[in-house]
């Protein structure tokens, strides 16, 4: 027997919410199978199975914050059965084999003191196994997992057969409903259709799923159809209300790193830029056939020209080493891209930008803005970044004073693109309606002086007015 303890996905984290079992108590589970899927201060993480076996109790129940090395899944030899039922409160002693590190059993049964903490949970999980049969018809890359829709009556193959005696009468003189069937008959109500990480917004929102009409293939349930569902009852539930969300996993992190940050002395620089020949120049990358199937924005050109300046300003770059009181100079630029998730604000980077290419640059935001939004972004995915832009023009403002993330120099803001009259014509003036945009620079004034910040400023504001001087850097 296989105790599998809760690990830490990486970067030294603590704990973990238990967000969906991926298997149930009597599933068959082979090695690098997927159990269970968390979510860290940072991400939703798949945690796969370590050993082959059959599944004989779940520990913890989904929405339970659990300790890194607390035990969450119980794993039999192949063809154990498990008993279906809840795991009893363990005494003083337990009768038990001793196990090795790997779980294994290496000697006769005996009686094993039992630690606090270790063992069976009063409340241990029964489940009934799946059915390998059942499917839903959706497309392969948007399979529900049948084991996110344990809410609603199950008809099980038992179920249908005939009873034995007769059936017993309900006080009213009608027939009991076959066993497995709701009463007043008819078919069971099909579970609505949400991956997991919309099921988590419907339930930090408040929202039923079986009432939310879905508009993804096949009927599936987006954040977006959550986030109107929301919207249309606060009107009506939500007045007079206090609601309560818990601080957990990224919104936490968020809290803790954004209050960390404000102890730094920090600097903010603006600048306004008039962009015109910038989007002239995303208006002939998008016709390119390298670029075809890329999202090609001016976060593409920001986020290269960042790259460019910080090369000519490398102080920009760096972090703060307390331990042995020195300044770090980074010689690859790990570019972080804040993007906002319904779980919070999250910033995964990119590894050394700085050597992509435009065209390799604009795939590597694409993945990992996707994978942002979607929840898929891995620890590894937020660790190491050296410096950060925040795009706050996505929600149409103008500027903003950003907060650098701790252990970064500076933090870029994008504010949005609009139409302004311009001065133009050099020696011949006159006014005409150009694209603007403000960039605005925060800085950890310990790292970052101020004519370096302003440097690095004009710097990213010169190729962003003339995209052909980045020649030149």
């Amino acid at each position: 027997m296989y105790e599998f303890k809760l690990p830490d996905p990486g970067e030294g984290l603590l704990e973990a919410e238990i967000v969906a079992w991926k298997v149930a108590v009597g599933d068959t589970v082979a090695v690098n199978d997927i159990l269970l899927e968390i979510e860290t201060a940072k991400s939703l993480v798949e945690l796969p199975c370590p050993v082959a076996g059959t599944v004989l109790a779940l520990l913890v129940e989904e929405g339970e914050m659990v300790d890194v090395g607390t035990p969450v899944i119980r794993i039999g030899e192949p063809g154990d059965a498990p008993d279906g039922t809840a795991e009893p409160t363990p005494g003083p002693e337990v009768s038990g084999q001793v196990q090795d590190a790997n779980g294994d059993a290496v000697g006769p049964e005996q009686p094993v003191a039992t630690l606090v903490g270790y063992g069976a949970k009063p409340g241990a999980i029964a489940r009934r196994a799946r059915r390998r049969n059942e499917t839903v018809s959706v497309p392969a890359t948007d399979q529900v997992h049948e084991s996110y829709d344990t809410d609603w009556p199950v008809s099980r193959p038992i179920d249908q057969v005939a009873p034995l005696g007769p059936v017993p009468e309900a006080p009213s003189g009608e027939t009991l409903p076959p066993p497995g069937r709701p009463t007043g008959g008819g078919e069971l109500p099909q579970p609505p259709l949400a991956k997991p990480p919309v099921r988590r917004v419907a339930r930090d929102l408040g929202v039923d799923l079986s009432t939310v009409a879905g508009t993804g293939p096949a009927g599936l349930i987006t954040h977006e159809d959550v986030i109107a569902a929301a919207a249309d009852r606060g009107g009506a539930d939500l007045p007079g209300r206090t609601q309560r969300v818990p601080l957990r996993g990224v919104r936490r992190e968020m809290f803790r790193t954004m209050t960390e940050s404000l102890a730094v002395p920090q600097a903010t620089a603006w600048v306004e830029v008039d962009v015109t020949r910038t989007m002239e120049l995303l208006t002939v990358l998008r016709e390119r056939p390298d670029f075809r199937g890329l999202r090609v924005s001016p976060l593409l050109i920001v986020a290269k020209a960042a790259c460019l300046a910080i090369a000519r300003n490398p102080e920009i770059n760096s972090s703060f080493d307390a331990e042995r009181d020195e300044i770090l100079v980074h010689s690859d630029v790990n570019l972080g891209i804040a993007a906002a998730t319904p779980r919070g604000l999250i910033v995964p980077n990119i590894k050394r930008a700085n050597r992509l290419g435009l065209q390799e640059l604009a795939a590597a935001l694409n993945e990992m803005i996707a994978l942002a939004k979607e929840g898929r972004a891995q620890p590894a995915d937020f660790s190491k970044g050296t410096f950060t832009i925040t795009n706050v023009g996505v929600f149409g403002i103008d500027a903003g004073t950003p907060i650098m993330n701790p252990g970064e120099a500076a933090i870029l803001c994008v504010g949005t693109v609009v139409r302004r009259p311009w001065v133009v014509g050099g020696d011949e003036e006159r006014i005409e309606p150009r694209s603007v945009c403000t960039l605005a620079l925060t800085f950890d004034h310990r790292l970052v002086d101020g004519e370096i910040g302003s440097k690095f400023l004009a710097d990213v504001a010169a190729i962003l007015a003339d995209p052909g001087l980045a020649l030149l850097f």
